[in-house]
């Protein structure tokens, strides 16, 4: 299933990278600094959006079907990054940011990883998160996504549909400075709520 996913990813993606991710990612991660680093970067899809004043980037990508993906992309834009085959429950430390880009969805433990990624956050520094999330405000499609999560979970690699991302980083220890909640355009009805925004290691 995970060389599958790999495989289909970025076509499956495409329209909503055209109707909104792109600028999302664009607006979340161009201004970003320091030492970053991206876990689970998948195939590559933030590269370009990285600025001129990340002075380090380290991409950190468990799957091996998803990393080869991902060595193509970092050696085809001739990007300066380091790729590593880490998880989110056992990340090397430290950094000024962690980016998550809809990777929170399928961590088993969502609390362990919230926990590790505060761990290797400098004091100060920031987690740039993109999640879809619990259709809360829409109690129709969240009785589809508490429907569908069973399947989902076992054909989308872990995703889960229902999680509550932004309570758990906060429940995390994390500040939320920035927060946006807004539909995930041309995505499956039951993935497009979403939240993105930042938060703080006090």
């Amino acid at each position: 299933m995970s060389w599958l996913l790999s495989q289909i990813y970025d076509p499956f993606m495409r329209q909503s990278e055209r109707a909104c991710l792109a600028a999302w990612r664009g607006e979340l991660l161009g201004s970003l600094a320091g030492d970053v680093l991206e876990i689970g970067a998948g195939t590559g899809a933030n590269l370009t959006h990285y600025g001129p004043d990340v002075s380090r980037l380290v991409l950190a990508e468990p799957d091996p079907h998803m990393r080869k993906k991902l060595s193509r992309c970092v050696a085809a834009q001739g990007a300066r990054a380091e790729i590593i085959d880490a998880r989110v429950e056992a990340l090397p430390d430290s950094f000024d940011v962690v980016v998550s880009t809809l990777v929170l969805c399928s961590v088993p433990d969502l609390e362990v990883a919230l926990a590790e990624i505060r761990r290797v956050l400098r004091p100060g520094g920031r987690l740039v998160f993109i999640e879809h999330v619990a259709a809360d405000d829409q109690p129709g499609r969240l009785a589809w996504q508490q429907r569908l999560e069973p399947l989902w979970v076992r054909i989308a690699s872990g995703c889960h549909l229902t999680r509550r991302t932004d309570r758990a980083i906060e429940q995390a220890g994390l500040e939320l400075t920035a927060l946006t909640r807004q539909s995930l355009r041309k995505a499956l009805p039951f993935v497009r709520p979403s939240i993105r925004g930042v938060a703080i290691r006090p």
